[in-house]
């Protein structure tokens, strides 16, 4: 078994969109009326319309980078919310949200 996608449920179909497609920005690979799905390497991340209900915490979408840090100033010049890099023995992360509130995180492991 592997993991085909994420399902993210969301109101607001057109920002969301827009986030990944333009600010991160993955290739849209489909699109009908209420879902589209990009690629994100091994998985697809896929929106459909409709309100989400998490749980007290929801999904986190870790992205792999070499570089953490110039990775966050790329995307938070093109509109994305990250906060500050942390830097550890082991690895290199910093966690950010998606329009509707889901947790992203950029990391080098």
């Amino acid at each position: 078994m592997k993991m085909a996608r994420i399902i993210l449920f969301t109101p607001q179909m057109d920002v969301m969109r827009t986030f990944y497609r333009e600010v991160l920005p993955l290739r849209l690979v489909s699109s009908e009326p209420g879902w589209c799905e990009f690629s994100a390497g091994a998985a697809r991340i896929a929106l459909h319309s409709g309100p989400s209900s998490p749980g007290r915490k929801g999904p986190k979408i870790a992205f792999r980078t070499d570089d953490v840090d110039a990775l966050r100033q790329t995307l938070v010049a093109r509109g994305a919310k990250f906060g500050k890099v942390r830097h550890g023995d082991v690895f290199t992360l910093c966690d950010g949200k998606d329009p509707d509130g889901n947790w992203i995180q950029l990391s080098n492991r």
